[in-house]
């Protein structure tokens, strides 16, 4: 059976929405939770494609977390083997570090809903071109990855103008959160970490008023990403079928 890796840094960061999608896929997700497992080695060379999620730690965290160079030295092998790659988040900041870019810490987050953007390349793009050239998404970070040299820049937003890229044919890095689902929303913002930072952050944009804006925005961001997603998954491929020969006698 084919096999997606899934790097996955806290358990208030899953993969959401997209999670079903890959297993009507067929395909058997690996996880490796890096909160639990912070010296785990995992061999990518097993997989089909990798998905390494969001956290509240950073690229420049490396001294404390050592397993952000493991990470990255998973990103780096599986773009070396050419193997589809989609980083979300901080995983999108650790696929632009991989590839030279720079990471750096905003003056203020965004958190809650945001206009998107995407560019005249983004909007040709056979994964993030299914969106509309103006769309809501969700979004909750403090740092942003400058585009990559050798990467196209797919998508932009008023406040943070680095919001999406892809390198090559089949790594994607997307700044927002597209896997989200009301219910995720709502435990983000009860959980007292992420509580807290959104009370320091002074935004604009309270609990109260993300929750409205989740309830205006949700279904509509929801069904566009299972057509991004869905797409991304057809880079992967689809796992191929056991074929299971009759048994026969030979004299």
């Amino acid at each position: 059976m084919s096999r997606i890796l899934v790097f996955q840094h806290v358990a208030a960061e899953p993969l959401g929405t997209l999670d079903p999608l890959i297993r009507a896929r067929g395909h058997r997700i690996r996880f490796v939770n890096f909160e639990r497992e912070p010296d785990a080695q995992p061999n990518v060379d097993r997989y089909r494609g990798l998905v390494v999620l969001g956290g509240p730690m950073n690229v420049d965290d490396q001294a404390t977390r050592p397993h952000l160079r493991t990470e990255l030295r998973a990103i780096e092998r599986m773009l070396q083997q050419g193997r589809p790659v989609l980083g979300i988040c901080l995983g999108s900041q650790l696929l632009a570090h991989v590839l030279g870019a720079g990471v750096h810490r905003r003056e203020r987050p965004e958190i809650g809903w945001y206009d998107l953007r995407t560019t005249t390349e983004g909007r040709e793009d056979a994964v993030l071109g299914t969106l509309d050239s103006d769309t809501r998404v969700f979004q909750w970070h403090r740092y942003h990855f400058e585009i990559p040299r050798t990467a196209v820049h797919l998508a932009r937003g008023d406040d943070c103008e680095q919001q999406a890229f892809r390198w090559g044919d089949n790594a994607y890095g997307f700044q927002f959160h597209l896997e989200m689902d009301a219910p995720l929303i709502e435990r983000w913002l009860a959980n007292p970490a992420y509580g807290e930072e959104l009370a320091r952050a002074g935004l604009p944009q309270d609990a109260d008023a993300i929750r409205a804006a989740t309830r205006a925005h949700i279904l509509g961001m929801q069904a566009r990403a299972d057509v991004v997603f869905n797409r991304f998954l057809d880079l992967v491929g689809r796992p191929q079928r056991r074929i299971v020969l009759p048994s026969r006698e030979f004299i």
